[in-house]
């Protein structure tokens, strides 16, 4: 019989496809030594007695307990990883003024590593025990702290890619924060390039060098134009953000008489690898050129709330074909949780179909065909994130990294008011998606790795 490195017994929900959810109940799940899912055993399957009787007594077989339930780990595409030092303040001022008065100053606190080193493992624990096993990080302008925040994600096992940011404009970008000049900015990218991929040798579930312009108003063209290159140099994945506000939107309209879209790909900055954050003010043609490169969307909705001045059209833009994931944008975005970043999808999407003025007739007031439900937003937190990745994650689906969350239901701290004993699984489903705390979450995997677990 093959041996397995573990072997997990339980009832797991995965997406069978954008809009359903597929229930996998009392299956098993073997993970071999790469911490892959090589094969998964239906009760009505020949294999499935065997397997029980071979491993049921073994230290790597793993029963969920009555009320425990099995998730992918959820993929964040938008995370500032330095920003977690600033979350939860300053949420009421205009993006430009927050920008300035608390976000530059505190990521030019990164040059300091042992002040670098105490945020980020923090983060990065926090993201895990959220259920987040894949995060796609912004970092800062310094190059050994950005390398810093890929180590902490090797040595925590959470699979990170990061960003060493690029913010080259003298004339954009306040004095005390930002790169020294262009030179410097791709240069220190392309050696940040080279060390994260000799770090990612030995790392077993993967950490991946991003080319990371912050955004076009902070970067000349020579620096845009540089990365693109250095993005197809070394195959890497791209970053950035696109349409995000009106101020944004239009400054680059002023600039280059285009949208961002457009100007982003004519810097190489839109491929089958890149993700572009927010895109709220993103037209059809600008979302038929994402679907036509590859280019994926890191939708934020509780970010985009506060500062994008708009809900985006996510339905509209997912049924043309673009990638679609979410992310928590930390710290515009004011939870650590994809969990709530996928129920304010839900929320946003109805309030954009519904509108908010009352003083237009109901049929006039919103924008229809644009909710989506929680199976959508289970989507876009796992299997979508993983498409806009390129990767083989956020399935529980053979050949698939075996990244999960244990869901305890019953908790008594925490207990899903589920009531009758042959409750609905896909209430349950529903249950866990509306109403998980991070105690419910008892262990996280990643890469057939136990990476986190609570005792209380």
């Amino acid at each position: 019989m093959k041996q397995y490195m573990q072997i997990f017994h339980g009832t797991a929900f995965t997406s069978k496809s954008a809009k359903e959810v597929e229930q996998l109940v009392d299956y098993l799940f073997c993970i071999n030594e790469d911490g892959i899912i090589e094969k998964i055993v239906a009760p009505s399957d020949s294999e499935y007695e065997k397997l029980l009787d071979a491993y049921s007594e073994a230290e790597n077989f793993h029963r969920l307990a009555d009320g425990q339930y099995l998730l992918p780990g959820f993929v964040d595409l938008h995370v500032h990883a330095p920003q977690w030092a600033q979350s939860g303040t300053a949420l009421d001022l205009p993006l430009y003024d927050w920008l300035n008065t608390y976000t530059f100053p505190v990521e030019s606190k990164f040059s300091d590593l042992d002040y670098a080193k105490k945020v980020y493992e923090d983060l990065v624990s926090t993201f895990l025990a959220n259920g987040t096993t894949t995060a796609l990080y912004f970092a800062t302008v310094h190059k050994e702290a950005s390398l810093l925040l890929a180590k902490i994600c090797s040595e925590k096992g959470q699979r990170g890619l990061v960003g060493k940011v690029v913010m080259d404009d003298p004339e954009q970008n306040p004095d005390y924060y930002r790169d020294q000049d262009t030179q410097t900015a791709l240069a220190d990218t392309e050696e940040f390039i080279l060390a994260v991929k000799d770090l990612a040798k030995s790392t077993k579930q993967g950490v991946y060098p991003v080319v990371t312009p912050r955004f076009i108003p902070s970067c000349t063209d020579e620096a845009l134009k540089g990365l693109g290159e250095l993005a197809a140099k070394y195959d890497t994945h791209i970053q950035s953000h696109c349409s995000e506000g009106d101020w944004e939107h239009n400054y680059v309209q002023d600039r280059f008489q285009k949208n961002d879209a457009f100007a982003l790909n004519d810097f190489g900055l839109l491929r089958d690898k890149s993700v572009m954050a927010h895109c709220n003010f993103l037209d059809d043609n600008d979302a038929e050129l994402f679907a036509k490169t590859g280019t994926a969307i890191g939708h934020c909705p509780i970010s985009n709330a506060y500062f994008a001045n708009s809900v985006i059209p996510i339905a509209r833009f997912h049924k043309k074909g673009v990638d679609i994931g979410l992310g928590t944008d930390i710290s515009a975005g004011s939870t650590p949780s994809i969990f709530d970043n996928a129920r304010q999808a839900v929320v946003s999407s109805r309030m954009l179909e519904d509108g908010v003025n009352t003083a237009l007739p109901a049929a006039k007031r919103g924008v229809p065909n644009s909710r989506i439900t929680i199976n959508e937003a289970f989507y876009f937190a796992t299997a979508g994130g993983g498409e806009s990745l390129s990767l083989p994650i956020g399935r529980l689906e053979e050949n698939y990294a075996w990244d999960v969350q244990i869901i305890d239901t019953k908790l008594s701290t925490a207990k899903l008011p589920i009531f009758n004993a042959n409750e609905d699984l896909y209430d349950i489903f529903q249950k866990i998606m509306y109403l998980t705390r991070p105690e419910n979450i008892r262990e996280v995997w990643v890469q057939g790795e136990r990476v986190h677990s609570r005792a209380n």
